[in-house]
């Protein structure tokens, strides 16, 4: 806390509110009093200019286009650690020593299958279920299999949950995708990495040994470690408001899930690759950004710009560099991938995406390599929630042990009728 303070006047009344200052970016005023010292609420739609908890996890700045877990820069990250490192730093606050990797790692490996009666869970879904609609319901029910991690009073039992969350969500993404091309379900193989696992359990079969490509592999490792987590975002909020009521582990993050599942947080990079498949080729690009540059058109340019980042992504530098790879590795012709490149060429060269800082984001880019391994659409957000699972425990053990935390309450501005009298249904 500073000693600076914020005066309001109410009707000849002045009140002082403290400015609180973090280690890291804009001090904060807080108004936990402000209701009960002047009976009025402030009015802030989408909580953008409203702190709802205090974190020691992520930080971003918008404007210069930092992204920091546990103060170090997600490109480092990206480049030098394996996903299971970041996982590590997420939880416990520090990078682990070898020995503790070595534990977290094997840790993590003794939870990777899910019980034996999920497998029939699946069947209950249409074949043609989206794998969002099938996580949501798989995730939620695994509080039902596992009641000896359900007790958030305890911390051992809160790790045990989180472990296990992290551990089972590829293999139940997995599942997912199996079930929809009717495969059969592939069972984890613990001496394989935790990307190289979930690859091969996803386009594995039983019939042959699955070789994991490396180039592939260190794609989906950035991938994950991309989206690991990403301060209080609306998915990441509804984990924490949910456990804000004491709700089980694994009913929140089910709940992370469906918020995830909106196409304008989780389904963006899916809605920019369906974005590209309707331009469809490299001639079509100048009528669709002549669209876009239309303010009476309402075309938009899907992967482009961000509303936290007022500068380029500093996640989709390394997914850019990441899709080069991936591209050259698997030597695809694809006139999506034509189109995304030209695409991409020109929004970093045209001075009204420059002007108006429109650069290609993290979605555009993984868009663009998930198509080109071989994930269908529908996987995109699924793939996307298996990376985030490892911030939404992070931040829902953090916010368990916050001794200010309390349940989700938002107020309103209420707008509606005021108090009126009963008329009997004859009398209308």
């Amino acid at each position: 806390m500073t000693d600076q303070t914020v005066s309001l006047g109410v009707e000849g009344s002045n009140f002082n509110y403290p400015v609180l200052d973090g280690s890291v970016g804009p001090e904060v005023i807080d108004i936990r009093k402000l209701y009960g010292q002047t009976g009025m609420f402030t009015y802030d739609p989408g909580f953008t200019s409203t702190a709802s908890c205090e974190s020691a996890i992520t930080y971003i700045d918008g404007e210069k286009g930092i992204l920091l877990h546990r103060g170090y820069p997600i490109d480092q990250l990206a480049e030098h650690s394996s996903f299971m490192e970041v996982a590590y730093l997420l939880l416990h606050g520090e990078l682990p020593s070898n020995k503790e990797l070595n534990d977290f790692v094997y840790t993590i490996s003794r939870h990777t299958m899910v019980h034996e009666q999920l497998a029939t869970f699946f069947r209950g879904f249409r074949r043609d279920a989206h794998p969002m609609a099938i996580m949501c319901g798989v995730v939620g029910a695994l509080s039902s299999f596992y009641h000896d991690s359900t007790d958030i009073t305890d911390p051992e039992q809160r790790m045990i949950a989180s472990h296990r969350l992290i551990a089972k969500m590829p293999t139940i993404a997995a599942m997912a995708f199996k079930y929809s091309i009717g495969q059969p379900f592939m069972y984890p193989q613990n001496s394989l990495s935790y990307t190289g696992n979930f690859l091969r359990m996803t386009f594995g079969v039983p019939a042959e040994p699955y070789e994991v490509n490396p180039v592939i592999e260190r794609a989906m490792r950035r991938i994950f470690i991309l989206h690991a987590d990403h301060e209080q975002n609306a998915s990441t909020s509804t984990v924490r408001l949910a456990g804000s009521s004491g709700a089980n582990p694994f009913a929140c993050i089910a709940a992370g899930i469906a918020c995830l599942w909106g196409p304008a947080h989780g389904g963006a990079n899916e809605a920019a690759l369906n974005m590209l498949r309707e331009i469809g080729r490299v001639d079509r690009i100048p009528e669709y950004i002549a669209r876009a540059k239309d303010k009476n058109d309402p075309f938009r340019l899907m992967g482009f710009g961000h509303r936290v980042y007022k500068n380029f992504d500093p996640r989709a530098k390394v997914m850019k560099a990441t899709a080069d790879e991936v591209l050259k590795e698997l030597g695809k012709s694809d006139p999506v991938l034509d189109v995304a490149k030209e695409l991409e060429h020109i929004a970093l060269n045209d001075e009204y995406f420059i002007e108006k800082k429109l650069y290609p984001n993290v979605d555009f880019y993984s868009g663009v390599i998930l198509n080109a391994i071989g994930f269908p659409t529908d996987m995109f957000t699924a793939l996307f929630a298996v990376a985030r699972t490892v911030g939404w425990v992070a931040q829902w053990n953090e916010m368990i042990a916050d001794p200010e935390q309390k349940i989700g309450r938002p107020r309103q501005l209420y707008v509606g009728a005021t108090q009126r009298d009963y008329i009997p249904l004859d009398k209308r």
